[in-house]
Parts: structure tokens; sequence; C-alpha cells
């Protein structure tokens, strides 16, 4: 359920192609060899060597540089959002509505997704910080919208692009998660990264069901 199966996917499909998997690993450093080129990952006195490494900023940072900060909270509601009367929404509160220079970003499920007990709902709200003060006078009119709040819990991230392509030490570095909640940045992201490493274009197709139930 949940985002939780997209790493599972992964694992699986890259299972079937003698990919391996070090679960509960740290990272300890990044091996380059004397002209700077991915070497490897060192863990402890063992060192898993390829020719590319692609990874999330928390891991390169000096591969990454600053383009701003993003405001996400996470609320715990007794009742759906008002006037939606539904077990899940996602709502997006445009810039000019709401005097900001930034979209904001409502996600709302409940236990029909799994992701909490009947009769409780979970409302994510995001957008991008664009003062130094109280985050959550950024988010207040997401936060009137969705009504009363049982428990709410805000937190403030940097956000990260890669400072180069990574052709010339076989570095990839994805962005960071931004403010939308509905994915087009990062499925944009997976293609810029995956033109980064091979120099093609990817091109995704549905692959037969004979190929699906073969795999």
């Amino acid at each position: 359920f949940g985002l939780g199966d997209l790493p599972q996917g992964f694992a699986r499909l890259s299972a079937v192609y003698a990919g391996t998997f070090m679960l509960n690993t740290p990272v300890d450093e990044i091996v380059r060899d004397e002209s700077g080129k991915f070497v490897g990952v060192r863990s402890g006195d063992q060192t898993a060597r390829a020719k590319q490494v692609i990874g999330d900023p928390s891991y390169f940072r000096d591969n990454v540089r600053k383009t701003g900060r993003v405001i996400r909270a996470i609320c715990i509601l007794d009742h759906a959002i008002p006037n939606t009367n539904a077990d899940s929404a996602q709502i997006i509160m445009p810039q000019r509505q709401i005097g900001r220079e930034h979209d904001i970003y409502i996600t709302c499920l409940s236990h029909e997704q799994k992701v909490c007990p009947q009769g409780r709902w979970i409302a994510s709200i995001s957008t991008i910080a664009e003062t130094t003060g109280e985050p959550k006078e950024e988010i207040a009119a997401a936060l009137k919208l969705v009504g009363s709040i049982e428990q709410i819990f805000v937190s403030v991230s940097d956000i990260y692009e890669p400072a180069a392509s990574g052709v010339d030490d076989n570095v990839f570095v994805s962005r960071s998660y931004d403010a939308t909640s509905h994915f087009e940045t990062v499925y944009n992201d997976v293609k810029d990264i995956y033109k980064r490493v091979t120099g093609n274009e990817l091109t995704l197709q549905k692959r037969p069901v004979n190929a699906e139930q073969e795999a």
C-alpha cells in the first residue's frame, strides 16, 4: 500500500536482471579515483564498486546546489475535508487566489487507502517557503481549508538540484522532492536522469500482457 510499493516493485524487477540489494547498510564514503571520477561506495571495510552511481542529494553534498526550501505539514483529522465528503482528495490552491508566489498542495487520505484507522483522515500540506518566518503562517489558507485538526507535524526542508550533469565524474544526482503532490516533477526528474546516464530519451511503453506474466 502507498509509496512503499514503488521501491518494492523496483527491487523485484531489478532482481530479475541480477541486481543486488544491500539493506540497512550505511554509506561511509563515495570513493573516487585521482581524476575525481566515481569508483565505488564504501561501507565500513567493504567497497561496492561500479562504473556509475545514482543517488539523491543527501549523499552528494559537493555535487548539488540549494534552490529553496519546502514546507510540509502532516495533519491528523477526525473528519473529511469540509465540502468534499470523500475518503480521499487532492486539492491545489492557486497562488493568485491566496496571495502567494507558489501554489499550496493538499492531499487527504483515509482508512480506505490503509494509511490510518477508520474514523481518521491524514491531510498532507506542502508549498515552497517564501519567507524565513513561521511556516504555519505560509500555509494558513490550507490549514483553514482542512478544518479542525487533532494534531499537526510541520517541517521545513532544503531543496537541492544537481550542480552538473554527472557525465564527467559518473555521479548522477536526482533533485530533491518539491512541494507538488502529483509526481509530475518526479517523473520529469526520472526522465532527465535516464538521459544523462544513457544519452537517450526515456520512452515508456506498456508491455504486452504475456511479457508481464513472464516477469
